[in-house]
C-alpha cells in the first residue's frame, strides 16, 4: 500500500491558511517528496509523519514556491543524525541549484544523489518505486512524476515445474532474486504468472495541458494537478502565465481515465476552491479540491 499526503497546495505564496507545494508518499518505511515548498516540514509534523525515513526528493522545477523549504528540511535531516544518502531528481541543473540553497546548510553527515533530469521521458526504479518523469509546459524546464508500485505476478506451482526449477530457489525467485547456476540463470519469471495491476500516482504542477500528462496519468489511482484558477474568466491569465485551470484540469482527468482527481497550487487570490467544484464536476465527476493535510492510502486491488 501506498502513504500520499498532499502537503501544501498553494502556489506563488504561502498563506496563514495555506502552504505551499509539496506532496509525501510512504512506502515500506521509505518516504518520497515530491516538491518542497515553504512551510513543508510544518506540514510533515502535523501530519505526525517523521522526516527520517526520507530518501528520494523529486523536484518539478525550481521557482522559489517549490524548492524554498529545502534548506531548512535538509538541516533538521542532517540535525537528526542521519547518515543514509539522500537522493534528489529533478531537472538539468538540480546539483548547482541545490548547492547554491546549501550555503545556508553547508555541514551535512549524509551524501546527496543527484539524478538529473535531461530527455523528455526518463524512469528511475528506486526504493521500490518506479518513478516516471515527463516533461511538461511550463516557463521554465518542468516535470510531471507518476508514481509506481509494480506488483508481481502469482507464484505459478506448474509454470515452476514445467521450467524446471528446484523447490529449494523458489522462495528466492519470488523475491525477485536472480539465481545464477552453472549452466543457466533463473530468474522469477520462470516460476510467477502474468504481473498484476499495481499502484500508480500522478502529479503535475506549473504547465498548460500538454498530450504527456494524459499519456502518463492514463488510468491512474490518484491524479495530482494544478488548478491554478477557478475562475473562468482567468483562462487567459493562466495561457499567459502557462498555468491551468480547474476545468483544463478536469478535461485532463477525463481524457486520461483516471479514478480521482485532486486539485492544487492554487493562486493566492483563490480563496475558496469548493464554489468552482459543480461546474468542474461537470467535466470529471470525481474531483475533490486538495486541501493542505489531506490524505489516503492507494491499496492493491483485490483479486
Amino acid at each position: 500500500m501506498l502513504d500520499v499526503c498532499l502537503l501544501g497546495t498553494g502556489g506563488m505564496m504561502p498563506l496563514p491558511y495555506r502552504k505551499l507545494t509539496a506532496l509525501m508518499t510512504r512506502l515500506n518505511g521509505s518516504s518520497l517528496l515530491i516538491d518542497c515548498g515553504e512551510g513543508t516540514q510544518v506540514a510533515i509534523k502535523e501530519r505526525g509523519w517523521s522526516f527520517k525515513p526520507i530518501d528520494v526528493i523529486c523536484f518539478t522545477h525550481y521557482h522559489a514556491d517549490h524548492i524554498s523549504g529545502l534548506p531548512g528540511l535538509l538541516l533538521t535531516l542532517g540535525n537528526g543524525e542521519r547518515t543514509e544518502p539522500l537522493t534528489m531528481i529533478g531537472p538539468k541543473g538540480l546539483e548547482k541549484v541545490v548547492n547554491s540553497l546549501r550555503v545556508i546548510a553547508p555541514e551535512l553527515p549524509f551524501e546527496i544523489k543527484f539524478i538529473e533530469l535531461t530527455e523528455k521521458e526518463e524512469t528511475i526504479s528506486i526504493n521500490g518505486y518506479r518513478i516516471e518523469a515527463f516533461r511538461v509546459n511550463h516557463n521554465v524546464v518542468c516535470y510531471g512524476y507518476t508514481i509506481c508500485v509494480d506488483r508481481a505476478g502469482k507464484f505459478d506451482v506448474e509454470k515452476a515445474k514445467e521450467n524446471q526449477v528446484e523447490m529449494k530457489y523458489w522462495n528466492a525467485l519470488q523475491k525477485g532474486e536472480v539465481i545464477k547456476l552453472p549452466d543457466r540463470i533463473l530468474t522469477s519469471d520462470l516460476v510467477l504468472g502474468k504481473p498484476r495491476k499495481g499502484i500508480r500516482l500522478t502529479y503535475c504542477t506549473d504547465t498548460r495541458p500538454v498530450d504527456s500528462i494524459v499519456k502518463f496519468a492514463r488510468n491512474s489511482d490518484l491524479f495530482i494537478c494544478e488548478g491554478m484558477y477557478g475562475e473562468k474568466e482567468k483562462e487567459k491569465k493562466a495561457k499567459e502565465y502557462k498555468h491551468m485551470t480547474f476545468y483544463e484540469a478536469a478535461a485532463l482527468a477525463k481524457k486520461a481515465e483516471v479514478k480521482e482527481l485532486w486539485l492544487t497550487h492554487y493562486s493566492p487570490s483563490l480563496t475558496r476552491a469548493e464554489e468552482f467544484m459543480d461546474e468542474t464536476r461537470k467535466i470529471f465527476p470525481a474531483c475533490v479540491p486538495g486541501k493542505d493535510g489531506k490524505s489516503c492510502v492507494l491499496d492493491f486491488e483485490e483479486e
